[in-house]
């Protein structure tokens, strides 16, 4: 009998090939040019913004093939309902503890204290944008605005939201509709082998864009901004990485994973996210991710899409902490209870702006106009340095929904345990061949 032959042992890839090596270098090239020459720096912004569209523009449909055959695999309505509610009850817990950290921080470090600023003297129109759109975000208009024009607007908008309305009601239809649907549902898997792989190609450009989108950030609002708050920038980064670390951490320990070996999992993603200031930048990257870790595909699609919009704990902590540094900047003392309905409000104004661009800031606006004790002109306070806690927030919100994908998934015994070990210890050759195409092109 004739031995079969051994496949050649792939080569190793040199390190500069790696997405996260290319992706780092271009954060570091883009903020010396943005300190070096800002004008060029500012210049550079539409790499940045361009790669951005370019990957908004794929959103949609890696969520909607996701979602749909994620669904029509399953077969029981009953669980997807589950695996929804588990979700929500995840993301109101944490979005919540996280909130309530921001504020704990604030009130034992006081990083406002002290600096008796008089609100008559700031500039409300430098936030008056902010709050006009603040203005305009409610619940009503929140939940009405999930509901969309059409049954494929969704598709070419950029409404997360609409998007998994869309997709939910077309997988539970495929599945209701049964044997007569299977050559739609092969197309739609047919059809998810090609968008991944644009998702990969795409991901080729993130060097590009992370280049562009940093150089602009150092080049239009400087390094020098930072000075004068720099004690609430580096709170807020210190308070959201003890947020990963212990709380995000400890679930993850519990879950059976680390924490840390997630992150470097992760780590192109990271630094996609950290050079973009955005985490939608890396949302179809992270889709494929989960799924090659070995959480399920259903579970994926919604957990994934969904925390994007609920589960906010980078947002969350920067608002508490936000609104009480402009409390304590302006002299304003707010009793226990003013703090915990500024809690409670925050709780639900950052639901209501879920899908809005700009999102953290203008929640923090929606939040400080229903709470009149605390100015809303006191946002020109923190304006300057939004830009640079924008990617900490992005950052945070972004390790916070790969945890809770993969809790999710272990809570429904959709977790192949054997993928996860494999992902989270590097060894990722030994699941290549259970990869989606696009994951592939990207993974290392």
């Amino acid at each position: 009998m004739l031995a079969t032959a051994e496949p050649p042992a792939e080569r190793k890839r040199p390190w500069w090939a790696h997405l996260y090596v290319q992706v780092l270098v271009a954060i570091a090239l883009g903020a010396v040019i943005g300190h070096v020459w800002p004008d060029v720096g500012t210049s550079l912004k539409p790499l940045g913004d361009g790669f951005i569209k370019l990957v908004k523009m794929i959103i949609a449909p890696v969520i909607f093939l996701t979602l749909v055959t994620g669904i029509a695999g399953i077969k029981d309505l009953a669980e997807v309902g589950r695996v929804a509610l588990k979700a929500f009850v995840y993301f109101l817990f944490f979005s919540t503890l996280a909130l309530i950290i921001g504020m704990i921080v604030a009130n034992v470090v006081q990083p406002g204290a002290g600096l008796a600023i008089d609100p008559a003297t700031l500039d409300g129109g430098a936030v008056s944008d902010y709050a006009a759109k603040a203005h305009d975000v409610s619940l009503q208009g929140f939940l009405l605005d999930i509901i969309p024009d059409s049954l494929v607007s969704p598709l070419v908008g950029e409404n997360i939201l609409q998007v998994l309305l869309v997709s939910i009601l077309t997988g539970v239809a495929i599945v209701l509709v049964g044997e007569p649907a299977k050559p739609v549902l092969t197309m739609l898997d047919r059809l998810s082998a090609i968008v991944f792989r644009i998702v990969g190609l795409l991901m080729r450009l993130a060097p590009i864009g992370a280049f562009g989108a940093i150089a602009f950030t150092v080049g239009n609002y400087g390094v020098e901004s930072l000075a004068n708050l720099a004690e609430l920038v580096g709170l807020f980064y210190l308070t959201a990485a003890l947020f990963v670390i212990v709380v995000l951490g400890t679930v993850a320990r519990l879950t059976g994973f680390s924490i840390f070996k997630l992150i470097r999992y992760l780590k192109a993603e990271l630094l996609l996210v950290l050079g973009t200031s955005s985490s939608e930048a890396a949302l179809p990257a992270l889709i494929g991710k989960m799924e090659r870790a070995g959480c399920d595909k259903a579970v994926v699609g919604l957990v994934v899409p969904t925390g994007y919009s609920f589960n906010l704990d980078g947002t969350n902590i920067y608002m508490t902490l936000a609104a009480l540094f402009i409390a304590q900047a302006t002299g304003i003392d707010l009793s226990i209870g003013e703090q915990i309905a500024l809690l409670a409000v925050a709780m639900l104004s950052s639901k209501g702006a879920a899908g809005v661009t700009g999102a953290g800031f203008i929640t923090l606006a929606a939040t400080l106009s229903i709470v009149p004790a605390v100015p809303v002109a006191g946002m020109a306070l923190i304006l300057g340095i939004d830009r640079f806690m924008s990617e900490c927030r992005s950052l945070t919100n972004f390790i916070g929904n790969a945890v809770a994908t993969v809790v999710v998934a272990r809570w429904e015994g959709q977790l192949d345990r054997t993928k996860l070990d494999a992902a989270m210890n590097g060894r990722l050759d030994d699941i290549d061949s259970e990869l989606p195409p696009a994951a592939k092109v990207d993974a290392r």
